[in-house]
């Protein structure tokens, strides 16, 4: 081999060594940046986006009204209606458990309150019912409640909303 060929072989694999050392060094940073939180993941924002469209629509799926005209059996006890209420808020909750990874914790902290506050709603006034209640005695009871007091479902929706507008 002549002077020249020696100097471009190791001209080639010098400039071949720094390109994939460069390659490796963007790897890097770009892991240690997803590890701080730094690096926003353009994959994830349709992910975040969807949770907070579920969780919207959890928030008005057990909104008391709602519930009311989906679950409404006049032929209930005020008991049955009460377990039948607050199972189908249970296993709505339970569907969408999964999308606290997607959102803020504030997000998922406020839609484990409207859960938890609407449940203890319905259980404290239907148990003020007289035993022989019927479910249309505790749907009046609660649908006349919630006229008196602000609508938590609302709230939620909004900062569910706000949070996800900062994603976009």
């Amino acid at each position: 081999m002549d002077t020249t060929t020696i100097v471009l072989s190791s001209i080639i694999a010098i400039l071949l060594a720094g390109f994939l050392a460069y390659i490796f060094w963007i790897q890097r940073r770009q892991s240690v940046q997803a590890e701080n939180g730094e690096l926003s993941s353009v994959s994830g924002h349709p992910l975040q986006l969807q949770a907070y469209e579920r969780l919207i629509l959890l928030a008005d799926r057990i909104a008391i009204p709602n519930l009311i005209s989906r679950l409404n059996h006049p032929d209930l006890s005020a008991r049955e209606m009460q377990l039948l209420l607050t199972q189908t808020i249970k296993q709505e909750f339970d569907h969408n458990i999964t999308q606290q990874i997607y959102v803020t914790a504030e997000s998922w902290e406020a839609v484990k309150n409207l859960k938890e506050q609407t449940l203890l709603i319905i259980n404290q006034l239907a148990n003020t019912l007289a035993i022989t209640a019927k479910a249309y005695d505790l749907n009046k009871l609660l649908l006349e409640y919630l006229h008196t007091v602000d609508n938590m479902n609302d709230k939620v929706s909004a900062l569910l909303s706000f949070n996800a507008k900062k994603v976009l």
